[in-house]
């Protein structure tokens, strides 16, 4: 028999004096009301309390286990009362991971935005382009771009992502530019070590052509990966939110433009949608709704 409930027959019992009636106020019939007091008697092993066939008295035992399993009820009461605030109310610590190129001014913009919102939220977020075990490493919330996301996952998508390869007009100009896939074989690339650039390029009949860069650097950092192809260091393969000015202002050229380049989905991804906090809640339909009716219009570069 379920111990708190158990707990809760006999301090009904105890306060009305009478499993009759202790009965009637749980709904639960008389027999099984004196069943989960013995319950709880054996689980203590102690008498707590002594039945005649006209009162019932509290033991010394019985009398200390009321006191006490009343402040423990209250402390458990409080503890749901507080987990179900979050549920209903958006506060304390949202732990999110998100991909590094999004540091960018626009997304700050949001986060400073839904916390003046949802001021009892703090977001603790983690900008890193490795996949993260969010249920091992305690996280609410990925924002993930992906192909695939992961089945075990549930995922909304909120924003497609273009990516582009991209070069420093200085690198062009003294290496050329490449004319198609073939000649990127002679080039130098600024190569993430976190994603596969196999399918970035899809041909209309849908193949991939054989995608073959010369590495002449690899790191694990979309923002170095864009500083270094600002630097003029090679071809760059890079998320379009993070080349807007650049691109605008020429600072960074289109490579093969011409290309189809394949759009990757940004989505949310958590673990369990039965009791969804309001935290996350709120966090991805804010997100959702900044990026349908703020989001820049990038230029055709």
């Amino acid at each position: 028999m379920d111990l708190l409930t158990s707990i809760k027959v006999f301090r009904q019992v105890v306060m009305r004096g009478s499993f009759t009636k202790a009965a009637e106020d749980l709904n639960i019939s008389t027999a099984m009301a004196s069943k989960h007091v013995t319950n709880l008697e054996q689980q203590v092993q102690a008498r707590l309390l002594m039945r005649t066939s006209r009162r019932l008295h509290l033991t010394e035992a019985g009398q200390l286990y009321f006191d006490e399993s009343g402040q423990a009820l209250d402390i458990l009461q409080q503890a749901s009362t507080n987990a179900s605030a979050g549920v209903k109310q958006p506060k304390g610590v949202l732990k999110v991971t998100a991909p590094g190129w999004m540091a960018i001014p626009q997304f700050a913009d949001w986060l400073a935005q839904y916390h003046r919102l949802y001021p009892e939220v703090l977001v603790h977020l983690s900008l890193e382009n490795r996949r993260v075990d969010l249920v091992t490493e305690g996280y609410d919330l990925a924002l993930r771009v992906s192909h695939d996301p992961s089945p075990s996952l549930i995922v909304k998508p909120i924003d497609t992502i273009q990516f582009y390869l991209v070069a420093a007009p200085e690198y062009l100009q003294r290496y050329g530019r490449p004319e198609s896939i073939a000649d990127l074989s002679q080039h130098k690339g600024v190569m993430p070590t976190y994603t596969n650039l196999s399918q970035i390029v899809i041909n209309a009949d849908k193949s991939a052509p054989v995608f073959d860069i010369p590495a002449s650097i690899l790191t694990s950092d979309t923002l170095m990966n864009y500083r270094l192809a600002l630097a003029g260091m090679g071809i760059a393969y890079l998320p379009e939110p993070i080349l807007l000015e650049d691109l605008a202002a020429g600072r960074l050229e289109r490579v093969l433009s011409h290309e189809h380049y394949t759009p990757v989905t940004l989505y949310a991804a958590y673990i369990n949608r039965q009791f969804l906090s309001a935290k996350v809640r709120t966090f991805i339909d804010f997100l959702a709704e900044k990026i349908q009716h703020e989001r820049v219009k990038y230029p055709q570069a």
